[in-house]
């Protein structure tokens, strides 16, 4: 099932959702999802570990999501969903690290931003399976807005390779491994 958001970003000012339908079943496609490595992404993980220097390019996509950075708010047998605090604008890292997903949702830091990674699969309408994914961004004061609205234009321009690189890839993998 999709993960309820809004119990961790209902504010948001940026919301960027994609899904890929497949027909492999929900375990394969979680699991082609998991274990997908970055480089597997295409442009997309060469531009995830130009935000994220040091990252290495084998890295799959679960554990990303689960170590700095990015902090683990919850999860089930289908769905990650993950948060990281801080100045997403700037290019320097500069991502608080959080202990705890009480403390992201705490985050209060004016000039910064809160974000959440969803990821998940879920039996399609059609009888297919779905693979989803949504990120949500709030900023926290003026300065925080400021820096959120110039990134926008970057964030429309990229955010189809969610869809187009990552989700992909994963269903690719998901249906040839059948």
């Amino acid at each position: 099932m999709k993960p309820d958001l809004d119990k961790w970003l209902p504010e948001a000012q940026l919301r960027v959702k994609h899904t890929r339908k497949s027909s492999a079943s929900t375990d394969q496609l979680w699991e082609a999802a998991r274990s997908l490595p970055l480089a597997d992404t295409a442009l997309l993980g060469r531009l995830v570990r130009w935000r994220i220097p040091g990252l290495d390019r084998g890295v799959t996509l679960d554990d990303l999501f689960r170590q700095p950075p990015f902090m683990v708010l919850e999860e089930s047998d289908h769905a990650l969903v993950s948060g990281l605090v801080g100045r997403i604008w700037t290019l320097g890292r500069d991502y608080p690290r959080l202990s705890s997903p009480e403390q992201f949702r705490s985050w209060e830091q004016r000039g910064t931003a809160r974000v959440v990674f969803a990821h998940w699969v879920q039996p399609s309408h059609d009888g297919r399976t779905a693979l989803g994914s949504e990120a949500r961004v709030e900023a926290l004061g003026s300065q925080g807005r400021m820096g959120l609205a110039a990134v926008r234009p970057i964030v429309r321009a990229f955010s189809p390779l969610v869809g187009s690189d990552g989700l992909a890839a994963a269903v690719r993998r998901a249906e040839n491994h059948r």
